[in-house]
């Protein structure tokens, strides 16, 4: 299923040119256009999913596999030290593009990146009772 009107499902297509790292029958793999860092690389499910919630299970499955391809990847020919994997979903954690897809961020020593969150004592419900709740719905 491809949404006319989203900018991932026209790269996936080929109707938007992208540098293309990686392609196969479910994924396509490109450089950001705006890097967080040099190698900065962005995984897409060809067929549409606005976000992980929708992304189908077969599809998913396959994902890390092929993240972890790029990933080697990106360490063998750039040498960087580490690498994120970063993935956004709705607008309050982040995601601007309404297509699910992944960052791979390269990490050098020195690098302006930033993923980071402020660590907090955690006062709510017990812990027990959260994830017996969350437990119920898996």
């Amino acid at each position: 299923m491809m949404n006319d009107n989203c900018i991932f499902c026209k790269i996936a297509a080929g109707e938007i040119p992208s540098y293309t790292v990686y392609e196969d029958d479910d994924f396509k793999a490109f450089m950001d256009i705006s890097p967080a860092s040099k190698g900065h690389t962005i995984l897409i499910p060809k067929k549409h999913a606005d976000n992980l919630y929708e992304l189908d299970e077969t599809v998913a499955s396959k994902l890390l596999p092929v993240a972890k391809k790029i990933a080697t990847a990106l360490k063998t020919e750039l040498q960087c030290e580490g690498l994120n994997l970063l993935q956004n979903n709705g607008e309050i954690a982040g995601q601007t593009v309404f297509h699910f897809h992944m960052h791979l961020i390269p990490r050098y020593e020195g690098d302006q990146v930033v993923v980071k969150w402020v660590q907090e004592k955690y006062e709510g419900e017990p812990l027990d009772q959260l994830s017996a709740r969350i437990k119920k719905h898996i």
